[in-house]
């Protein structure tokens, strides 16, 4: 359900009814946006944590009073309804149900042909109080996408912030302000993502793949693998390796 602009008024009884049928039926059902306006009047966000854009936040919590909204973060997987923010938010929605779905190396394939970010958190803020920085502003894009090459080595802060030619104070805070989270948070993140590419897409082992991630050894990767995915990394695996071999996933 895509966002639309006369979102306060109700959708037509046909919307709602066949938002009904496609629920009962056991469809996933997504909104980007104020998408969610059409999900709620409908009934199907009662008793649920939902998201939309920060700014329509307060009209959907109003008009449905059943609905918990959190404005804070990019999407909501309650699955089978999940909710997204803004429109690049329902980007990265979009790309977080083809990872889950098809795996991280589809979806990391689809990001760099959209030139988006691979892999962004649903949990990871959607609003940051500052104004987008001018073109020729100075940023830390090339020190994520250099870091993303190089995610067998340590990269503590000071290598960072060596980089992007700023102090490590500086990289915090700006790391946090373009991206929401922490560099450590950030990193952690990315390399386990590439954990997930390289057990789909490669035999290494668990050994091989924690060297590779930056992760260090099997016991971390299987570590931080259960802590994000809440699977195995030898799970996970045999799960997209029967996927490409014809299964479900």
């Amino acid at each position: 359900m895509p966002g639309y602009w006369d979102y306060q008024r109700p959708p037509a009884p046909e919307v709602t009814a066949a938002l009904k049928r496609a629920f009962r039926r056991g469809a996933r059902i997504v909104s980007i946006c104020t998408g969610a306006f059409a999900l709620a009047a409908a009934g199907l966000l009662n008793g649920r944590t939902v998201t939309t854009h920060w700014a329509s936040a307060d009209a959907l919590e109003e008009s449905y009073p059943q609905v918990r909204v959190d404005r804070s973060v990019l999407y909501i997987d309650d699955d089978p309804l999940l909710t997204s923010a803004g429109v690049t938010a329902g980007i990265d929605l979009c790309l977080h149900l083809v990872r889950k779905d098809l795996g991280a190396a589809v979806a990391n394939d689809i990001a760099r042909e959209l030139v988006a970010a691979p892999h962004r958190d649903g949990g990871q803020a959607q609003y940051i109080a500052r104004s987008l920085p001018e073109p020729t502003a100075h940023t830390l894009a090339d020190t994520r996408e250099w870091a993303v090459r190089h995610l067998d080595e340590a990269l503590p802060l000071d290598v960072l912030a060596r980089h992007a030619r700023v102090s490590t104070r500086t990289l915090v805070r700006m790391w946090r302000q373009e991206t929401g989270s922490t560099p450590h948070q950030w990193l952690l993140s990315a390399r386990v993502n590439h954990a997930r590419e390289l057990l789909e897409v490669t035999d290494l082992g668990i050994e091989q793949i924690a060297d590779r991630c930056g992760l260090g050894t099997g016991t971390n990767l299987r570590a931080r693998f259960r802590n994000a995915l809440g699977t195995t990394p030898s799970a996970y695996r045999r799960t997209f390796q029967q996927t490409s071999a014809g299964g479900s996933p």
